[in-house]
């Protein structure tokens, strides 16, 4: 058994997405599930871009607050108290659009999983980018980002150039 205190646990630094996120996979020492809580101010998102991961799958638990999750099938808001399962492969982008904090639990398993699939990255300074294999031209790409992003309608690896 191992019992940790979440407020002893130091949240990573913050970045343009969320400010408190405490990953409490290494303190419980999981082996199999990926563990981390959220404390979303208004504007803040989970994530910088809708994704899946391929072997994955994602559970949201909102326990303060109000989440609005971005899908390929549309909005689905998450109240206190509700959750919402991504399965693998299925795309999606969460954040706080409403005027309270939300406070939420995120649960992926299995834990390892690097595999990604980036469906647009919205970011500032962003622009359209097309995939050369299938012409598939939904996705956004920040100035600066690094290539090998995979476009999510074929799999094809995106060489992301900057603009001269």
């Amino acid at each position: 058994m191992r019992k940790v205190s979440i407020d002893g646990v130091p949240p990573e630094p913050a970045d343009e997405y969320h400010s408190d996120r405490r990953p409490l996979s290494e303190p419980l020492n999981t082996s199999d599930v990926a563990i981390t809580r959220y404390v979303l101010e208004p504007g803040e998102r989970f994530s910088g871009s809708v994704h899946a991961h391929v072997d994955q799958e994602e559970v949201f638990v909102v326990l303060e607050g109000e989440a609005t999750f971005e899908t390929e099938d549309g909005e689905v808001v998450v109240g206190e108290d509700e959750a919402v399962r991504f399965g693998p492969g299925e795309f999606q982008t969460g954040a706080n659009d409403g005027d309270e904090p939300v406070v939420a639990l995120a649960l992926g398993a299995p834990r390892e999983t690097n595999d990604i699939r980036i469906s647009r990255i919205p970011v500032l300074g962003d622009r359209d980018v097309a995939c050369s294999d299938c012409g598939h031209d939904h996705m956004r790409v920040p100035t600066g980002a690094e290539s090998g992003l995979v476009c999510p309608a074929c799999g094809a690896t995106l060489v992301v150039e900057e603009p001269t």
